[in-house]
């Protein structure tokens, strides 16, 4: 395996000799603590990696800033966050590389696939070779050898032709799924702000130099045994809200090759309180309303 470092959390890595170092998020966007990025870096660091969470980009000018003191990678998860904006730039177009979503979930989808965005041209031709299945085949076709052969690692990353005919038409109507969701995002933040008044959630925080594609909305409650009642009770009147993720750093996988700088508190915080409130194009204010209203009136009681 390589010797890298990379630092990210449950939202962001560093790696380190070829494995994930993750350190802690920050408790307003749950994005990366950019200001616990530098400590976890080491001789061996050779990459930083953000997660957009929520469709609202990490503090990049000073994730940046470390990556450029350290003459490290940049690498944007932008897996939620298509067409987001930091400081009037788009998610994807920040770091080196960055990749994104169209899995069933996403704002734009078809059903799965991803797309990879390469900012930095050093690492162009290495990308092309991976992505013609490990060859040089872009080259030859290029005129530039005279025949093709398997020189790196790589695979079949290529979408069929209605994968991407549906991907396609996805992407012409973005814009428009995007507005519909912000406005399911609006109808929650406003109608739910009372409930934060009362300290009974903590709503989404949107920084004013970011914007927002409305990928999701999610409330953190007072504490984990609430956040679980809570989800039973919207089940019993058919909405389906989840909890979001398992932390990486917890999980099986991530005990076993992964490891962390510093305490992970808020990460683990965030994770036991977090509910994810339905939120896709098309649903109509009338459902958000009712989302609202069932999670006020159980929180209150």
């Amino acid at each position: 395996m390589p010797s890298f470092t990379f630092v990210s959390t449950a939202n962001a890595v560093v790696l380190r000799h070829g494995v994930p170092v993750f350190v802690d998020i920050r408790p307003d966007t749950l994005n990366i603590d950019e200001a616990k990025i530098e400590e976890a870096i080491t001789p061996k660091t050779k990459a930083i990696s953000v997660v957009h969470y929520a469709g609202v980009c990490a503090e990049m000018d000073a994730v940046l800033a470390v990556a450029r003191r350290y003459g490290l990678v940049v690498i944007e998860d932008a897996a939620q966050a298509l067409l987001s904006t930091y400081r009037g730039r788009q998610a994807g177009s920040l770091g080196d590389l960055a990749c994104f979503s169209f899995h069933e979930t996403k704002n734009a989808m078809s059903g799965e696939g991803g797309a990879l965005t390469v900012n930095n041209p050093s690492l162009s031709e290495r990308a092309y070779i991976i992505w013609e299945k490990g060859t040089n085949r872009r080259a030859f076709k290029l005129g530039t050898v005279d025949k093709y052969t398997w020189i790196d690692c790589g695979s079949s990353f290529l979408p069929s032709e209605l994968t991407a005919a549906v991907l396609l038409a996805q992407l012409e109507q973005v814009e428009r799924f995007n507005e519909e969701r912000l406005a399911i995002w609006d109808r929650y933040h406003s109608g739910l702000a009372r409930l934060e008044e009362l300290g009974l959630i903590q709503r989404p925080s949107v920084p004013v130099h970011c914007t927002s594609n409305g990928h999701l909305y999610y409330i953190l409650v007072e504490r984990e045994r609430i956040r679980d009642r809570l989800i039973e009770q919207l089940q019993q009147d058919d909405i389906w809200a989840p909890f979001h993720y398992i932390p990486l750093h917890s999980a099986p996988a991530g005990r076993r090759y992964a490891r962390t700088h510093g305490s992970l508190d808020v990460t683990d915080d965030a994770s036991s309180r977090l509910v994810r409130l339905p939120l896709h194009a098309g649903m109509s204010l009338s459902a958000a309303d009712c989302v609202i209203e069932k999670v006020e009136r159980y929180l209150r009681r």
